[in-house]
């Protein structure tokens, strides 16, 4: 898809990503700097291709924190993966779906959602390791563990929220990881940018079949939204789990802002 773009605006877009890219990496949440950015500088573009080069971007600058986190945190690989492949086809159908559905609806749930989130988080206490057993889970049930099986169905959940909506993805993937596995905040972040890479991929398919990409731009505000998870990764990881815990509250906060004044004091 064409589309002139002013060089002062594709500037200002490149800076907003490599900030999105440092929020997503510590927590996700990205979307809610980057999205109103792409809407305001380029006013004229249709909302699925807002969506459409948002994930081109995000999925970028996720892969990259994701590779940062994998080498210094321990990570479940298989659980991870297994997960981020459930969350692709899932994704491809919410994206199918979303206009299809009342924006006030969707916004509704997504507010709803995010406060059970923000609660969760703040009287929430994971264990100390993402490979600890499942000490609840009864012996002689199967190949299949209870952790596997909830990060399991989640995923699939989150993937299609993520291909209807997009926006605070990554918080419920922190606290899908955090609630399945045991783990802590910081662990659980890593977990959930692998995850995230599967719902991204399937929703970008998507929008790219569909022409609702800006390939161009969304190269250009990839690269700052690589370095800027890069960042993001390595400051969650040298600060900590409370600091990620902290992030992800903060978020939580903003979003619900955010969504309540769009959608009920500015109307």
């Amino acid at each position: 898809m064409g589309l002139h773009v002013d060089p002062t605006a594709a500037c200002l877009l490149i800076a907003v990503a490599f900030a999105a890219g440092w929020l997503d990496a510590v927590v996700g949440g990205g979307g809610l700097v980057q999205v109103p950015a792409l809407m305001l500088a380029l006013p004229s573009l249709p909302v699925a291709t807002v969506l459409g080069t948002n994930k081109l971007v995000a999925i970028t600058g996720t892969s990259g924190a994701a590779v940062t986190y994998v080498r210094r945190v321990g990570l479940d690989r298989r659980r991870a993966l297994a997960a981020a492949a459930l969350g692709l086809p899932t994704a491809m159908v919410g994206a199918a779906t979303a206009s299809h559905l009342p924006r006030a609806a969707i916004t509704l749930v997504v507010a709803a959602t995010l406060v059970g989130v923000g609660g969760w988080a703040a009287v929430a206490r994971p264990g100390r390791s993402p490979d600890a057993p499942d000490a609840a889970a009864p012996a002689g049930r199967g190949p299949v563990s209870r952790p596997t099986l909830v990060l399991a169905v989640g995923a699939s959940g989150v993937g299609f929220y993520s291909g209807v909506v997009g926006s605070g993805t990554g918080v419920l993937l922190v606290a899908l990881c955090v609630t399945a596995l045991g783990t802590d905040f910081l662990r659980g972040s890593a977990m959930a940018k692998v995850v995230s890479i599967g719902s991204d991929l399937g929703a970008l398919a998507l929008f790219g079949a569909l022409g609702h990409v800006l390939w161009l731009l969304g190269a250009g505000m990839a690269v700052a939204n690589v370095a800027g998870g890069i960042v993001g990764a390595r400051t969650a990881l040298s600060r900590g789990a409370g600091f990620v815990r902290a992030v992800l509250l903060l978020v939580v906060v903003a979003l619900v802002a955010k969504i309540t004044h769009d959608q009920w004091l500015a109307a």
